[in-house]
């Protein structure tokens, strides 16, 4: 049977991509491994019991007075959101940072990956003068889930981060000021904070550049704070939550522990909040109620940031050190490996300088071995210069899974990495 003709979106959004080829391939194979496979590859939360027990408290409490689960599950809310959750968000940040947002602000999407797709889309593109305007990515590697969102041709611009050597098998990614450029075509400046998947934290005088030069230039900064400060907070250094009008700001419930809620968080101008909330209506018509019905009370005491403070940056802060420690276990100096500096998220960010192999070729040599990670090349979009060898010679490797997987999976990857050094002396 002939294939039907598909247009340019459908050619853009229906014909693979990097993400969606890695999620598949992790979801075979955890279904076709059980418990064999050491799942190290995904961006999943991990399921800390105090949080787990809050979660299943408020859907008791929920169940258990009269019209709200009735409300949660049969009503259709504004496009822009539950308006009491809008205002709970809003005097969270006015009342701690001493934003001047109101519920006007707010707006609530599918996700956050829907977020940054209406986002990158209003924004960058083709417009109908002819003009075509782009994303500017202050450094790569950057998140994975931006790279195949336009509709359209591609709108990503990124820059070579400057690398800094912190120690013999430590680095850190900094903005690269110094060939740092805004062109007329570019219409946003993006990063993610902490950056998925670096563990990076732009650092509060990193921010406060970037945003000068958006506001020299009458566009936005669009930061995503899916792991960043105030909720979830899983950040393990200094950084300070940031936002005026010349910014947008993204936030998501997913990683304080409710991805299955698909509840996104965009804080912005009001022109900005009501585009969103036109293109929610027409694509699917209104948001999904369950994250924000669960979370709201939270908001509206700031217990939400207690959990962020006390309970979910300590709980990823231990595991990124102890992810760490089996690093240096299971490497030596026989290997030519670094890791980033470990300042936030779920990921270690892994360097092999000029190991003989790619990140892909790795990626599948554990994989046959049942451990899964995320090669690095697919976080270099948008460079000019795709022959960078850097970007094939990192890994991407979650440390959120039990302590068992985490070690176990280092310890096959230094095997590994090891070998493929070996066999080309």
């Amino acid at each position: 049977m002939m294939a039907w003709e598909l247009s340019e979106f459908g050619q853009q959004l229906a014909s693979g991509s990097g993400i969606g080829e890695l999620m598949d391939d992790l979801g075979h194979a955890l279904a076709t491994g059980g418990d064999k496979v050491r799942m190290l590859g995904g961006g999943q939360p991990a399921h800390i019991p105090e949080i787990d027990a809050l979660w299943r408290r408020r859907v008791m409490e929920i169940a258990d007075s009269p019209g709200q689960l009735e409300k949660m599950l049969g009503d259709y809310e504004p496009p822009a959101g539950n308006l009491a959750f809008r205002k709970a968000v809003a005097g969270l940040f006015a009342q701690q940072f001493g934003w001047n947002v109101g519920p006007e602000n707010i707006a609530v999407t599918i996700g956050g990956q829907t977020a940054f797709f209406f986002l990158f889309n209003a924004l960058a593109g083709r417009f109908r003068d002819g003009r075509c305007k782009r994303i500017l990515l202050p450094l790569v590697p950057e998140y994975i889930g931006y790279a195949n969102q336009s509709v359209g041709d591609q709108i990503f611009h990124a820059l070579k981060p400057r690398i800094e050597m912190t120690d013999r098998h430590e680095f850190k990614y900094h903005v690269d000021f110094e060939n740092f450029e805004v062109t007329d075509d570019i219409a946003a400046i993006c990063v993610s904070r902490p950056t998925n998947p670096s563990g990076n934290v732009l650092t509060d005088s990193e921010i406060v550049r970037l945003s000068q030069f958006a506001a020299e230039r009458d566009i936005p900064l669009v930061i995503d704070n899916a792991y960043g400060a105030p909720f979830p907070n899983a950040i393990f250094t200094g950084a300070t939550p940031v936002w005026d009008e010349n910014i947008i700001l993204t936030l998501s419930l997913s990683k304080i522990g409710l991805p299955g809620t698909r509840t996104g968080i965009v804080v912005a101008r009001e022109d900005v909040v009501r585009s969103i909330s036109s293109m929610t209506s027409i694509v699917g018509l209104a948001n999904t109620n369950v994250g924000q019905a669960i979370v709201r009370p939270l908001v509206e005491s700031g217990e939400i940031l207690r959990l962020s403070n006390d309970v979910v940056q300590p709980f990823y802060r231990e595991k990124s050190r102890q992810a760490v420690s089996w690093v240096k276990e299971f490497f030596d100096d026989s290997v030519d490996y670094r890791i980033h500096v470990s300042e936030g998220a779920f990921f270690l960010w892994m360097w092999f300088e000029g190991i003989p192999v790619t990140s892909f070729q790795l990626y599948e040599r554990l994989k046959k071995r049942d451990v899964l990670v995320v090669p690095g090349n697919y976080f270099f979009f948008g460079l000019d210069d795709q022959a960078w060898v850097h970007r094939d010679e990192c890994l991407r490797v979650s440390f959120t899974m039990s302590q068992e997987v985490v070690r176990e999976g280092i310890r096959v990857i230094a095997e590994e990495v090891k070998k493929a050094y070996e066999t080309s002396s």
